[in-house]
């Protein structure tokens, strides 16, 4: 056996064990798309999806994007350097124009829109400092930016939301230029961003420099779903904005904004944007089309998440169960149990409702937890199912009580 395999098999011990005990929760193959699915020929409910606005399957949607196909095919079999497209430049532009930047890129994936910022702008003179609850894309990208040989910057982390924390990694940094990465929302957790707290601090330091990744606050926050910068209106106080078209935007791919002489640098230095193939035009045709969506109707359709969302958050913690540190969308059901997960997961599922389990080491001991992602695609009667299962499952499973289970027999 050589030591690869050897270091496969003991890495996979426990995914193993869960599959034997067939309480194993992710990859299950859906049999069609949106958030009303089947799985094993069985209706399912999703709960763990980001398609947040419910805009994913629309026939608007779906059309767009088989003309695109009949136009452009399916992928254009090289990088954007030399395989952009109209389609391609033209939403960049309304993009850059509805979000309120100068410029914006678009990438072949979200991870990859962040790794590649960080990388570009990030040298031997800089100190990226990131929230301890950073996602693992601005993790990565900070990670390899620290890494290149001669080159590397220094990183400091600073407490989850926390100005002073800030203020004190800022202060003790070793490098003389800052970039300060956060999130308009932490996917986990399902909070916002302390955001006018840490800009504060970050522009006290006339080196610091604030990014933030709006991933899931496109689409969700704002009176017309533009993100954070929005709610807050501090779009000329965040320089370096970046998102995504996996949740709102109901494909795939990432987006960078900012100045436009920020955007053409990365656009030149990316190495995750010059070296991955362009972004397919039928998935570009679907952003397009749901940006119209948002342009025509962008009030109303965030106006009926923020009503769903209430709805489920009031019924929630009505019936006792433990949110976390939500305040949106997202609301962690708490187990804080790794088996008290697994098993509400099988049952629900069996039931007919998804809802991820999140269990260490995605978070920590103690802090596992359902996923439950509430979209304006939900109707009263979907969520009104999974609230009646998880008062079932959580009473039976000791979540609502706290009780411990007992072990498993051996």
């Amino acid at each position: 056996m050589s030591w690869v395999t050897e270091k496969a098999k003991k890495g996979l011990e426990r995914i193993r064990e869960a599959q034997d005990k067939q309480v194993y929760p992710y990859f299950k193959p859906f049999e069609s798309g949106g958030l009303h699915t089947t799985i094993d020929g069985k209706p399912i409910v999703n709960f763990s999806s980001n398609d947040y606005l419910g805009l994913t399957t629309h026939p608007k949607v779906k059309e767009a994007s088989i003309e695109a196909v009949k136009k452009f095919s399916c992928g254009l079999s090289s990088s954007r350097v030399q395989a952009t497209t109209t389609a391609h430049v033209e939403l960049e532009e309304r993009l850059a124009d509805w979000f309120g930047y100068e410029a914006c890129l678009i990438f072949t994936t979200g991870y990859q829109a962040m790794v590649g910022t960080i990388m570009s702008l990030a040298d031997k003179d800089t100190t990226l400092v990131l929230d301890n609850l950073a996602h693992a894309c601005i993790l990565d990208g900070t990670f390899l930016a620290a890494g290149v040989p001669r080159s590397g910057s220094e990183i400091r982390f600073f407490n989850h939301n926390s100005a002073r924390s800030l203020r004190r990694a800022l202060s003790k940094r070793e490098r003389k230029n800052a970039l300060v990465a956060i999130e308009g929302i932490y996917s986990l957790d399902g909070d916002e961003a302390n955001i006018l707290e840490l800009l504060d601090a970050a522009e006290e330091d006339p080196n610091a420099v604030m990014l933030v990744d709006d991933a899931h606050g496109t689409g969700t926050l704002g009176m017309h779903g533009k993100g954070i910068h929005e709610k807050y209106d501090i779009a000329s106080r965040v320089p370096i904005l970046v998102s995504t078209f996996s949740k709102t935007f109901g494909g795939i791919g990432g987006l960078l904004l900012g100045s436009k002489d920020v955007v053409e640098h990365v656009k030149h230095q990316a190495r995750s944007f010059l070296f991955s193939a362009s972004l397919p035009v039928p998935v570009v045709a679907a952003a397009a089309t749901i940006l119209d969506m948002l342009e025509e109707s962008g009030p109303q359709l965030v106006a009926e998440l923020h009503e769903k969302a209430a709805y489920m958050r009031k019924s929630l913690t009505e019936i006792g169960f433990d949110l976390g540190k939500s305040d949106t969308h997202i609301m962690p059901v708490m187990c804080r149990e790794e088996r008290k997960a697994l098993f509400t997961h099988v049952a629900m599922l069996e039931s007919g409702v998804m809802m991820v389990p999140i269990t260490y080491p995605g978070v920590q001991k103690g802090e596992e937890r359902l996923r439950l992602n509430v979209t304006r695609g939900h109707t009263r009667e979907d969520m009104d199912q999974a609230l009646d299962l998880l008062k079932i499952y959580g009473e039976a499973f000791f979540i609502l009580s706290g009780e411990e289970l007992a072990p498993m027999e051996s």
